[in-house]
């Protein structure tokens, strides 16, 4: 699993550096066309529901005292999301109003001061907005904007729920435990009460300004008590404000107190003595050889993301993904994937990360964390024959649509050069194949000799991904939909046929094949399993994107696999020298020579179909396979 690209982010040596333009638009105009941003709340817990599973066991949680929890109570502002204080002081930063103002104004005056009275509904915006307006001018000296902080403390950009905590909220349902929110909040101007946040994920909502009792009164935790149907002992209280804890605590009730969600979430896990956290599937620590500086990574985030980013980094090493390693990485709130090329001396050109954000000094992106689902395995083992074939087609529509991106409006008519595009690229594998060759392979050898003699002619220019399978797509977890198009480095302008016959490799290849690139299904019942044969595939997506088929597919799966072959050829080489990510060294080093067979039959199934085509005045002439030798291997099923 990873993620989608959102924002660029450039670092190298300490500095954020320059991205260009297209590159920009390409992540722009495919982050609209997939609604990449991020998953919404109901999504975000239909992922953790589905891979998370059903829990059983007692409803009852002991600590390391003993006593049984079964619910767990939050605070809103500075548990779920940021504290009014915290805004606040960089609200006064901003405006140039004397810091503290605001936190002064808060307790002035007590249970009878604006801001209590307000949190209890008792007076309404307009009234709260003077008085509050009135007293923190009196404090400053000075006239302080008091709707305009309002407004930002309220605002869809920074009312969002920590993910730390949303995480934490799901576990704990799944647990069985019961969950509640304790908030002191107010009105807002349209009349409904202010409460940013998903209400299914709790049992029981207790509201201030609804109940007209605000914290730290003793009445309103006994009235969320009582609705929980527990009595205190059973309970945990999490705020971040001491004298809240303090009544909290004075009634029975357990408490934690908040200065760092993450720091509070690893507590209650001791509490409860159960993970709180999701576990990021396919991830792993990272190896020794691809390993990044964390202290300087951790200091440009918290630079760039700022004081909202406190607590340690979490980074750990994804396993999918051979030619540039890829992280996940967890500092505070905020859930990142970093993307870099590998370590050590590398083929010019190859590891291109630069083809989805182009930086200055030590080429990587950052992107958002997108939860998702991807399909390792490409005969979807566990689903139906239906939702099997309506994953595969799913991903073909995706497909049409890259390649229906309309290169002037997204600025990319000049992300590559337009035209010869399977010439340059017949040449380009060809030359990292030699870079990173370490025995002769005779299908290879061939191949090199066959491709640029028989290239097709080129019906339309597209964006091109340039690595399209179905793994490299992250799909929701409850239906069809495709949610990111990851591993953008190989992406250029070309022929989009390329893309369709290289979304078909997994069909030619068996279910036992060794390589954890790609994996396939070639020994499997298409039929049985619902997915479609490479042939339907094709038909589909020229029926879906209005062409009519072409002849020379034999061409472009040679291709693709010889492509495949020479990237196999680099996983190898690197392997050697401890550069490559979960490489088997030994195995790795029979697959460029398997790809590259397979390359050969389709080369061979070309060369024959030109030779029928062939008017029959000229017999006397062969199809340029026959001249390049006879391939040893058998011809796989089309």
């Amino acid at each position: 699993m990873r993620g989608s690209a959102r924002a660029p982010i450039g670092w190298g040596s300490g500095h954020v550096t320059g991205v260009t333009a297209r590159s920009l638009g390409l992540n722009m105009y495919i982050r609209r066309l997939f609604q990449l941003s991020q998953l919404q709340q109901p999504r975000r817990a239909a992922f953790l529901k589905h891979i998370q599973g059903k829990h059983q066991g007692s409803r009852h949680w002991t600590h390391s005292g003993g006593g049984p929890y079964r619910a767990v109570i939050f605070d809103m502002g500075g548990v779920l999301i940021p504290s009014p204080g915290r805004v606040a002081a960089e609200w006064e930063l901003q405006n140039d109003i004397p810091p503290g103002t605001i936190l002064q104004a808060f307790i002035s005056g007590g249970e009878k001061g604006p801001w209590m009275k307000f949190m209890r509904g008792e007076i309404t915006t307009e009234d709260f907005l003077q008085q509050f307006g009135r007293l923190c001018s009196e404090i400053s000296k000075t006239s302080v904007p008091v709707g305009s902080f309002l407004s930002l403390l309220t605002s869809e950009q920074l009312a969002k729920q920590f993910p730390v905590m949303t995480e934490a909220i799901t576990q704990i349902r799944a647990k069985g435990l019961r969950t509640a929110v304790l908030s002191n909040n107010f009105y807002l101007p349209n009349g409904k009460s202010f409460l940013p946040l998903d209400r299914k994920q709790f049992d029981v909502v207790v509201e201030s300004c609804l109940e007209g009792v605000c914290k730290p009164d003793p009445r309103i935790y006994k009235l969320c008590l009582e609705r929980l149907g527990l009595p205190p002992s059973e309970s945990i209280f999490l705020d971040d404000l001491g004298p809240n804890l303090k009544a909290a605590a004075s009634l029975g009730i357990h408490t934690i107190k908040v200065d760092d969600p993450e720091t509070a979430v690893k507590e209650l896990e001791t509490r409860l003595g159960f993970t709180l956290r999701m576990v990021v599937p396919n991830t792993c620590p990272m190896r020794k050889t691809m390993d990044i500086p964390r202290g300087s990574l951790e200091k440009y985030l918290k630079d760039l993301l700022g004081s909202q980013s406190t607590g340690p980094l979490e980074l750990l090493q994804f396993d999918h993904g051979q030619s540039n390693p890829t992280y996940y990485i967890r500092l505070a709130n905020h859930q990142l994937v970093l993307r870099k090329k590998p370590p050590g001396t590398l083929l010019p050109s190859s590891h291109a990360v630069e083809r989805e954000f182009r930086v200055i000094g030590t080429p990587f992106y950052l992107m958002e964390y997108c939860p998702g689902l991807i399909y390792r395995d490409p005969s979807l083992p566990g689903l139906e024959p239906t939702q099997r074939r309506a994953i595969y087609t799913a991903m073909n529509r995706v497909l049409c649509k890259i390649h229906s991106v309309d290169l002037n409006a997204t600025g990319l008519e000049d992300y590559a050069k337009h035209g010869d595009y399977i010439s340059h690229q017949v040449q380009t594998w060809i030359k990292h194949y030699r870079a990173s060759e370490t025995s002769s392979i005779p299908a290879m050898e061939r191949l090199i000799q066959w491709l640029p003699h028989h290239l097709p002619r080129q019906q339309k220019t597209t964006l091109v991904h340039g690595d399209f399978r179905l793994d490299n797509l992250l799909f929701h977890p409850e239906k069809a939909e495709v949610l990111a198009v990851l591993d953008w480095e190989l992406s250029t302008l070309g022929d989009p046929l390329v893309d369709v016959a290289s979304s078909c490799l997994a069909h030619y290849l068996p279910s036992s094949f060794p390589g954890s690139l790609l994996r396939g299904f070639s020994d499997c019942d298409f039929t049985q399993l619902g997915i479609p044969t490479a042939e339907e595939y094709f038909r589909m997506y020229c029926l879906h994107s209005g062409i009519s088929p072409t002849e020379n597919w034999n061409f472009y799966m040679a291709f693709c696999f010889f492509r495949m072959a020479a990237i196999l050829q680099g996983v190898y080489k690197r392997s050697l020298t401890g550069q490559a990510s979960f490489v088997d060294t030994e195995q790795s080093g029979k697959l460029p020579e398997f790809m590259s067979n397979l390359a050969w039959d389709f080369a061979i199934k070309e060369g024959f179909r030109v030779f029928k085509e062939m008017p029959a005045t000229k017999p006397s002439m062969r199809s340029y396979h026959t001249q390049a030798g006879h391939s040893p291997c058998r011809a796989p099923q089309a």
